[in-house]
């Protein structure tokens, strides 16, 4: 049976003490809050922590690029994963979405049974432990990475008759304000669809319909290429696609932070 890509948190508390089973808290904040205080306030028991700047790269496009193989296989094993684990990853949805970077780099590096939980830490609601977890060192063995589901500048630049996905909040996106990046706008061409939208209410994924009318308007049916700020919170969109039973979902990697720090073309407002 197919493990995933999402568990909702009945699963979740139904496998907590599966011996293959290891929960990951990837919580991580763009400004004014760190992910590691949150979690020693409180998490999933059992859950490990995984800082978001251990699995980046240290060489490549934007501020967040994707990590060696080496690298994050090491911080996978210190994490307790092993090549037979079934790995379940959270966030905070109250917040920015992480785990799916986590689950998008799991698969980027060979593993095959990994999950995001559907709502993160608020569908999953309590009990809650502080105690930092020490768990067994896994076996995890990265393979190459696979660089046909990811993109650079050159290859964005380059494009033609792909659907460009922006899944940064609409003011970023028209050039309204931008927080952290020296230029605001987006890429020339690219259609605008927030992370946050493709989120029911409660915070968790809406249908595999929904999504597949929500991506449909925006013309995409047989692949598209998704970037956000710095290629975290655009992971969620490959994992809504795949949720959708849809193909070909691609990333630029180094997203908005790498197109807006060279000489190439901004546009601004809501057309694309």
């Amino acid at each position: 049976m197919a493990f995933g890509p999402l568990v909702d948190a009945i699963w979740l508390r139904a496998h907590l003490h599966d011996p293959d089973v290891r929960v990951i808290d990837f919580r991580w904040y763009l400004l004014r809050r760190n992910g590691r205080d949150e979690y020693e306030r409180g998490h999933i028991p059992g859950a490990v922590f995984v800082e978001l700047e251990s699995v980046t790269g240290a060489e490549g496009g934007g501020r967040h690029p994707l990590p060696a193989a080496e690298q994050f296989a090491e911080e996978m094993r210190r994490a307790g994963v092993s090549s037979n684990s079934r790995v379940v990853v959270y966030d905070d949805h109250t917040a920015a979405p992480t785990a799916s970077r986590l689950w998008f780099l799991l698969g980027l590096f060979g593993h095959r049974a990994q999950v995001v939980l559907d709502g993160g830490l608020q569908a999953w609601g309590s009990p809650l432990e502080t105690e930092a977890q020490s768990v067994d060192r896994g076996n995890f063995t990265a393979t190459g990475p696979d660089m046909s589901r990811v993109l650079d500048w050159q290859a964005v630049s380059a494009l033609r008759g792909v659907p460009l996905i922006d899944a940064r909040a609409g003011e970023r996106y028209r050039g309204e304000t931008e927080p952290i990046d020296p230029k605001a706008g987006h890429i020339p061409g690219a259609r605008n669809l927030p992370y946050t939208e493709i989120l029911a209410s409660d915070g968790r994924f809406k249908t595999p319909g929904e999504l597949r009318r929500q991506f449909g308007a925006l013309g995409v049916d047989d692949g598209a290429v998704f970037y956000c700020g710095s290629g975290v919170n655009a992971t969620q969109q490959l994992l809504a696609m795949e949720i959708a039973g849809l193909k070909n979902a691609r990333l630029y990697a180094g997203s908005w932070s790498d197109w807006s720090n060279r000489d190439l073309p901004v546009a601004t407002g809501s057309e694309a």
